[in-house]
């Protein structure tokens, strides 16, 4: 039943979610710039260790487009040029760490110029919300929308990491935690 819920919703996910990576993109020409040299190539993200009680996560599959945007690949079964595994036993913690601006570990294989181009823009490019907020209810209201959301994220980051030290120090081994029993 919700896997069939998911093959639902997956699609439509996946298209918004590519339109708000071209978004991204556009705001930063560069970055464009260094994707369209990589015209009709391959990325992938893999998802690896995912929980089998969760359902599984769409597939993860752009083609580069001239522009240098990215289109996504729902069905296409051709091998990519680039696959970025990732492990995701955990996606709690995967999440976590991403909240907390912790890149989580990535095994890359695949085309080194092209995995190079990817990187610099994953390092460069950041999504300008304010921006996006500005053009809509315009600057005061956008202002202090980001203001209060950047005072939320710095709240949950601190909980997410008070919370990560106390595991730590109740972990057996870990600082301050016993060795064994």
């Amino acid at each position: 039943m919700i896997n069939a819920l998911v093959s639902l919703v997956a699609p439509a996910t996946m298209q918004r979610v590519t339109l708000l990576l071209n978004h991204v993109l556009r705001a930063e020409p560069l970055a464009m710039q260094r994707l369209a040299a990589h015209q009709g190539r391959r990325l992938q993200v893999e998802v690896s260790g995912w929980p089998a009680l969760l359902p599984p996560p769409p597939r993860l599959a752009f083609a580069i487009t001239p522009a240098g945007l990215l289109e996504w690949l729902a069905d296409d079964a051709a091998l990519p040029d680039l696959s970025l595994r990732v492990d995701a036993s955990n996606p709690a913690g995967l999440a976590a760490g991403f909240v907390l601006g912790d890149p989580p570990t990535v095994e890359i294989v695949g085309d080194a110029a092209l995995a190079a181009d990817v990187s610099w823009v994953i390092d460069h490019v950041r999504w300008d919300i304010e921006a996006d907020l500005e053009r809509l209810l315009g600057a005061r209201v956008a202002h202090e929308l980001a203001r209060g959301g950047a005072g939320l994220a710095a709240a949950l980051r601190a909980g997410l990491r008070r919370g990560a030290d106390a595991l730590a120090r109740l972990r057996p081994g870990g600082p301050g935690g016993r060795a064994g029993p």
